[in-house]
């Protein structure tokens, strides 16, 4: 086996020509390439451990390997063994680790430790498929034995995720890829203002929920004057379920590199600021990475690509406060202060970081800058809306059959995600059975409920208002028909209220009094005016907040009580959950027919509120039973209801 050691200086400047030629001279040598994903959910599945395992085994065969290609040499020694290499994350977390062993393309899903031997053994060696490996689709049984088969990837149409699948600690693979070409023509080539108006044209709205025109958010910045202006990279994604940023960050680090050259030249800027949650390790390890080797290689730095344009990063762990992804927030725990929001105006373009203008853009819409500078405005409108051009990643997670990281274009209709790229809504014992969906909620605590009746609607920032939620960062959280809708508005309003930072009283006060409503609703105490307060509250706390999250906290409320104000009335008047989720308005009972008298919920109760003769119907006291559901755990014949 051959260690790489990507640890030395370059010999001279090297072109991007010349580094992307070096790189594919040395891949085109390869007889065979397997790629792990790398990606914080492989890794914690012990992903690296089979990439280590697989090296061993194969050298244990006789046959060479390679773990690193060469950085930064021309003279790159011919190869024709495997090469074993890392990726981001490759999107199908559900079933993770994968592995991919190219030229063939075969896709293996759920790869253990265990399996590695007869991988070598059959796969490698002869080209036997594995078939308990092959990824089988949960409701057609069709097994797909290559990546570009299967139903979760086929549906999807990668941008920003394509060069998740490289190795991303190797800067000569990015390269390969075009990577740095769009900074390198921006700096050259491109005037700031014809910069901005590229990115305008291409109508790249920001990826971090709000939607802005990128392009006219630098030109604003751009028009402000000052000697010193800053590029920031909001990396701050503390939505549940959303781990779209973090995936970038640890897959495609570059992207967001180049993406903040290209801001940095279209807004007049010398330096930038990646402001990573520091629960985000991997993606902290991959960004400093990434910013030591494209200093290496000249591509950060002074003088770049020949001009007088300078542009350094720096990258910055941020406490993990909810509220410094609002922007102005950020700003105040990059300079050391408590992360709370400001007022605006002024806004960052005029008055930012250290008080200069600055541009802050999330990570995704920085991943997506390269792209346009690349291939041009009118390429990236080719997909997506007219008002919502491009592609979006999203995190669909909950009660779906394919969890994972998904990109589609704007316009993509929920049916198509939920049932086609995500396999369909599971019950709550994991089975697909076409008729559970109940409800996706969407952006996360700031977003909204989406109902079937929306299933056929196109996903882009327009329609997602018109039904009171927003894209936000991506989240996707897929509900049964056994999800409590109460209980969801109670979970994000529980999270909103932990994460406000105090400053301004609608949030603090209102957030708390709503989380306090719908406790009472779901331990039976509300009444009529609970669910008028309820809805008054949330009105005044988003029209009287100072930042985005307390604007937003109240969608969760507001659009469950819209869309399934029959759950709230259901537990306010008639004291009942009909998901059987909120134990205070429990109502256990055994149903006579199916109860055999066997006893054993009686023999388990705790506190004697099961009678009944043996081989007879048994009745539960509903004075004296706590809902503890024990009665129903141990019924071997389904008898006991409503818990």
């Amino acid at each position: 086996m051959r260690n790489m050691n990507a640890d030395h200086q370059l010999p001279k400047p090297l072109s991007l020509e010349d580094i992307a030629d070096a790189h594919q001279q040395a891949v085109s040598k390869l007889k065979r390439r397997i790629v792990l994903c790398g990606g914080t959910g492989c890794i914690a599945n012990n992903s690296m451990k089979i990439r280590d395992a697989l090296v061993a085994e194969i050298e244990k065969s006789g046959l060479p390997v390679e773990i690193e290609l060469k950085q930064g040499e021309l003279d790159h020694a011919p190869f024709e063994g495997t090469y074993v290499s890392k990726s981001g994350c490759q999107g199908f977390c559900q079933m993770g680790p994968l592995l991919r062993i190219e030229p063939e393309g075969i896709f293996y899903c759920r790869v253990k430790l265990d399996d590695v031997p007869e991988i070598v053994a059959k796969t490698l060696a002869t080209g036997e498929l594995i078939d308990r490996l092959v990824y089988v689709d949960p409701t057609t049984h069709q097994s797909y034995p290559y990546e570009h088969d299967v139903p979760f990837y086929k549906l999807q149409t990668r941008v920003v995720l394509k060069d998740s699948t490289i190795e991303p600690e190797n800067v000569e693979e990015y390269v390969a890829q075009r990577g740095y070409f769009g900074a390198r023509k921006a700096i050259l080539e491109m005037q700031p203002a014809e910069i901005c108006q590229l990115l305008i044209d291409s109508g790249l709205r920001g990826r971090g929920g709000a939607g802005f025109p990128t392009g006219l958010k630098w030109k604003f910045t751009l028009a402000s004057k000052s000697d010193k202006k800053y590029v920031v990279c909001n990396g701050d994604e503390g939505d549940p379920g959303a781990f779209m940023d973090r995936s970038v960050m640890e897959g495609n680090p570059h992207a967001v590199i180049e993406g903040m050259m290209i801001a940095a030249r279209a807004i007049g800027a010398d330096e930038g600021v990646v402001y990573v949650r520091a629960e985000y390790p991997l993606a902290v390890q991959r960004m400093n990475r990434a910013v030591a080797d494209a200093e290496r290689y000249g591509l950060l730095g002074d003088n770049l690509f020949g001009s007088d344009f300078r542009f350094r990063i720096r990258i910055m762990e941020g406490a993990g406060a909810f509220v410094c992804g609002e922007e102005t927030a950020l700003l105040a725990s990059v300079e050391g202060k408590r992360g709370m929001p400001m007022p605006k105006p002024p806004f960052p373009a005029q008055k930012g970081l250290y008080g200069k203008p600055t541009v802050i853009n999330n990570v995704e819409t920085l991943a997506s800058v390269p792209y346009v500078l690349r291939e041009g405005a009118a390429k990236y409108r080719e997909v997506g809306t007219e008002k919502s051009p491009g592609t979006k990643t999203f995190a669909l997670t909950g009660h779906v059959a394919n969890t994972g990281l998904i990109e589609v274009p704007f316009g993509t209709t929920l049916r198509d995600i939920v049932h086609k790229i995500g396999g369909g809504v599971t019950n709550n014992k994991g089975e697909v059975t076409g008729e559970e969906f109940k409800s996706v909620q969407i952006g996360g605590p700031s977003g909204g409920c989406l109902t079937p009746e929306m299933l056929d609607w196109p996903l882009d920032f327009d329609s997602l208002a018109s039904a009171g939620a927003i894209v936000g960062s991506g989240g996707l959280v897929v509900m049964n028909k056994q999800t409590c809708m109460v209980q969801i508005a109670r979970f994000f309003m529980k999270f909103t209220q932990n994460e406000s930072c105090g400053k301004c009283v609608p949030c603090r006060e209102g957030t708390k009094q709503m989380l306090s409503m719908l406790d009472d609703i779901i331990e039976g105490r509300a009444t009529a005016q609970t669910l008028d307060l309820l809805e008054q509250t949330a009105k005044a706390v988003q029209l009287g907040s100072l930042c985005a999250l307390g604007k937003t906290a109240p969608n969760p409320v507001l659009s469950t009580l819209r869309y399934f104000r029959e759950e709230y009335d259901a537990h306010v008047f008639h004291k009942c959950c009909s998901t059987h989720e909120c134990k205070a308005l429990a109502k256990p009972e055994i149903v006579a027919d199916k109860c055999r008298g066997c006893t054993m919920c009686a023999r388990k109760c705790a506190v004697g509120a099961i009678a009944g003769k043996v081989k007879e119907a048994h009745v539960i006291d509903q004075a004296k039973c706590i809902k503890c559901g024990v009665c129903k755990e141990v019924c071997k014949f389904g008898a006991v209801i409503g818990i």
